[in-house]
């Protein structure tokens, strides 16, 4: 995955006044300290906390997080200071501690915006796309509609992305983050026309295809944290995610169990023996014989032709992958339609499979998106190089949202006879 990816909006925010070296406001004061507490521990915590603020600034996230460790350890319900260990972790590509942080966060501060993103950052870095739209539906009111927008395409919903990103760059006074995030969404969402004339909006047509060509190896991930880690110029690393000391709600150690008091020993050995009762043997159950096996084989019906071959129409298989192969996007239902009965035209291994659509809205009304999939990404990968081959136009990505086609649920459609 490339680095130079530039994306206004999303870095700016994640890496707030924590990592410039400002001093982070916490409003969550220990119990403790407001009643005259330990304010030695309060000085050392807080000293801590400006040291891994400062090593961030001077790029040094693995002292920071050691600095930041100290602070929390002394300071365990300071959101200032959680804050701060939550950005080492993510500067260092610690994604999955980060997230444990992130959320202690929102915790003790749950109007915390920046805290929010970050954590459904860090959840769509950990591939679990439903929780992440779940956090940001969850503060949608704190979190700003030009980072809300790419976040929501980032965790597999670029249709709604684009609607919202659409009609916060209508707003006036909507600047180029805006519009920047938009034409990312809307290539996410596979409209690359619309987002080369978005995107065009701010830059020369030279670095209009420059653009392009990162956001086409960028919608094509290797691994779940890859769009997030580019975004935020970090790389990620294995992680075994924040210690349980640090916890929030760290566990409470449990105690050995005691052995029984003097006397309660006293009377078990006074107790007298019972006998023993004899073991009966276990009768086993007789041994289960399973039939020769034999195929069921049921006659097919209505065999559909395309280009003089017969292929048989399929319903839908249930998708065990999370790979697309996308056709195209439309202008109308009956353009994709028609551009499905091209595509099964080259490739009768196009035909075998189910019609799939989505549809979003964009400035110039209703896109519907063609595709196959629910596969691995190696046979995604390779459909598309046959389809290619055989002279049709596709890309790979990942499930955004892709149904069975409405044209096509009442048998699968193959071509025009």
């Amino acid at each position: 995955m490339t680095r130079s990816i530039i994306v206004l909006g999303v870095s700016a925010l994640v890496l707030g006044s924590a990592v410039s070296g400002c001093a982070v406001q916490s409003r969550s004061v220990t119990p403790a300290v407001a009643n005259g507490g330990d304010a030695q521990a309060v000085k050392a915590a807080a000293k801590a906390a400006k040291r891994a603020q400062r090593a961030l600034a001077k790029q040094d996230a693995v002292a920071a997080v050691g600095f930041a460790e100290e602070a929390v350890r002394l300071r365990p319900r300071e959101a200032g200071h959680r804050l701060v260990l939550a950005q080492s972790y993510l500067k260092t590509g610690r994604f999955v501690a980060a997230r444990a942080a992130f959320g202690d966060v929102l915790a003790l501060e749950p109007d915390n915006g920046r805290a929010a993103l970050n954590l459904a950052l860090m959840t769509i870095a950990g591939g679990d796309w439903l929780a992440a739209r779940g956090v940001l539906a969850e503060h949608a009111t704190r979190i700003p509609a030009a980072d809300h927008g790419l976040a929501l395409a980032l965790a597999g919903d670029p249709a709604g992305a684009v609607a919202m990103l659409t009609a916060a760059a209508r707003e006036p006074g909507a600047g180029a983050q805006v519009r920047q995030n938009l034409a990312l969404a809307l290539a996410l969402a596979g409209n690359w026309q619309m987002a080369r004339v978005v995107a065009a909006t701010d830059m020369s047509p030279a670095d209009v295809d420059a653009r392009m060509q990162q956001w086409a190896d960028f919608a094509q991930p290797h691994g779940a944290a890859d769009q997030v880690a580019t975004l935020l110029g970090v790389t990620p690393v294995a992680d075994a995610g924040q210690p349980l000391t640090l916890a929030l709600h760290a566990p409470t150690p449990v105690a050995p169990p005691q052995l029984a008091e003097k006397v309660g020993a006293e009377q078990i050995e006074d107790a007298p023996m019972q006998p023993v009762q004899p073991v009966q043997p276990v009768t086993r159950p007789p041994a289960i014989v399973f039939a020769a096996p034999r195929e069921v084989v049921q006659s097919l019906h209505g065999r559909t032709r395309i280009g003089g071959n017969p292929v048989v129409p399929r319903r839908a298989d249930p998708a065990t992958g999370e790979w697309y192969v996308q056709l195209g996007a439309y202008g109308s239902a009956e353009g994709a339609r028609e551009a499905w009965s091209r595509s099964a035209q080259r490739l009768a291994r196009i035909g075998e499979h189910a019609p799939r659509s989505t549809t979003f809205r964009s400035a110039d009304g209703t896109v519907y998106r063609l595709s196959v999939g629910g596969f691995a990404r190696g046979d995604a990968e390779g459909l598309c190089r046959r389809l290619k081959t055989a002279g049709g136009d596709c890309f790979v990505r990942r499930q955004a949202g892709d149904r069975v086609a409405a044209w096509a649920r009442g048998g699968i459609m193959l071509a025009a006879r």
